[in-house]
Formats: C-alpha cells, structure tokens, sequence
C-alpha cells in the first residue's frame, strides 16, 4: 500500500543544506528534537509528508496498523496523528469503513489558489520587512543551496521536496505563527495537486528556480519585491495546472 524508504532530504551537496532543508520541510521546530518530540508528533510529520508528496495515494485505505510497525511507533501515536490529519483535510475517516487518504478534486485548485494568492504574498512582506531589521542567514543560504543545486538534472519529486523547503522556510521568517500555520495547511494542498501532475508539467525546474530571486528579494529586505514575486509564483502555479489538465 505504501512506499516505503522514501528520504525527505535533498541532495546531499554539502551538511549546511540538509541542515536546512530538514529545519524547513518538518515546520516544527519540535521536530529536530527526538527528546521533546512526542510520538504522536513525529508520526504526524512522516504521514503527512508521505500524503503531501502521494507516497500514499489519494482514496487509499490507511491501515494505522501497518503505519505504526512502519514508523516503529504503536498504534495510539498514529491514530493521534491521523485524527490531525484529518483536520489538515489530507485524510478522512468513515463509520465502520476506516480512514483513508483524501480524494483530489480539480476544483479545490481554484479556492486553493485564491487563499494562497492572498497570504504567501503577505509572508513574503512580512519577512522582509523583518530581514531589515535582523541577518536573515538562513534564507541567504537556503537561496545559495537552490542556485547551485542542478535543477535540470534533479529528480521532480526532490525538487518538490525543495519547494516545501522554502515556503516553510519563508513561512516561519514571517514571524507569525498563525499565518504560517495557515499557510502550511494550504501548501501541503497545493503540493499534492502539484505532485499529481509532476509528470507532465514541462517547467518544474524554473518553477522552483524562481525561489532563488524571491528570498534573496526577502533577505535584502525588499518588501515589494518580495510581495510581488511571492503573488507571481502562486499564479504561476495555477496557470501551470490548469495548462495541462
């Protein structure tokens, strides 16, 4: 049912950069801490990765007893973690018939995109706004780690890997919590529509490419800039789907 080994870091060019991308794709801070973290916790993050990048397929059964010997963890964690995921919308529980992952409707693409065309512009601002007023390394590094990286010759489902890297990365240098909790729901979305298509989109190299420009537009404190490019690659998302359905 599950595909099973799939690894959540990038390519592995040099330890700054996983450091990052590992900080970025997790959200939580929590989650780098195996001795704060609960296991409920740490079984949210693998699920919810695992739905966002279809490791596990939209309407598959979830059977939380093989997820909890696969994540080595007992059943109460996972069943925790799947009653949060059903809040996150990326799973659904019926009476008597079990859990299973979200269907994808087409639909959603819209009403996802008008949320995210209003509010990753708003984070983007908001953390440049911030970045003049401290030394934003991580997003300067993270910037660095994605132009050196070889995006024509990486595999599309690590440069999606990529892509959460740096929308969490922005999320949380927004320094609003509620914000980047919002965000993270609707990108996890967004993500899944993305992967669904990933085989027959032409551009998902420059899609993530596009990064490059927007955090060093946030890290030099840019605002404008920053709120611009962030709208532009919402929009340009959408447009990208919609061109091949």
């Amino acid at each position: 049912m599950y595909r099973h080994g799939m690894s959540f870091a990038p390519t592995r060019q040099d330890p700054a950069a996983v450091t990052l991308y590992d900080l970025s794709v997790t959200a939580a801070p929590l989650d780098l801490d195996s001795s704060v973290v609960s296991l409920a916790d740490k079984a949210y993050v693998a699920v919810r990765d695992r739905l966002i990048m279809l490791d596990i397929r939209p309407g598959d059964p979830i059977d939380d007893d093989e997820l909890a010997g696969d994540l080595g963890v007992g059943r109460t964690p996972v069943r925790e973690a799947l009653k949060r995921l059903e809040g996150d919308r990326l799973v659904v529980s019926y009476p008597r018939r079990g859990t299973f992952a979200t269907g994808m409707d087409i639909s959603d693409l819209a009403h996802i995109s008008d949320i995210r065309a209003q509010l990753e512009p708003l984070a983007a601002r908001r953390a440049a706004e911030r970045a003049a007023r401290s030394s934003p390394a991580e997003l300067e590094e993270l910037a660095a780690s994605i132009q050196h990286l070889r995006v024509d010759r990486t595999d599309r489902t690590e440069l999606m890997r990529w892509d959460l890297a740096v929308h969490r990365a922005i999320y949380r240098a927004s320094g609003n919590p509620h914000l980047e909790d919002v965000l993270i729901r609707y990108d996890n979305l967004a993500t899944r529509i993305f992967c669904l298509f990933l085989d027959r989109l032409p551009s998902v190299d420059e899609h993530v490419g596009e990064h490059v420009e927007l955090l060093r537009a946030i890290a030099a404190g840019d605002a404008d800039r920053a709120d611009d490019l962030a709208r532009e690659h919402v929009l340009g998302f959408e447009r990208a789907i919609r061109a091949v359905i």
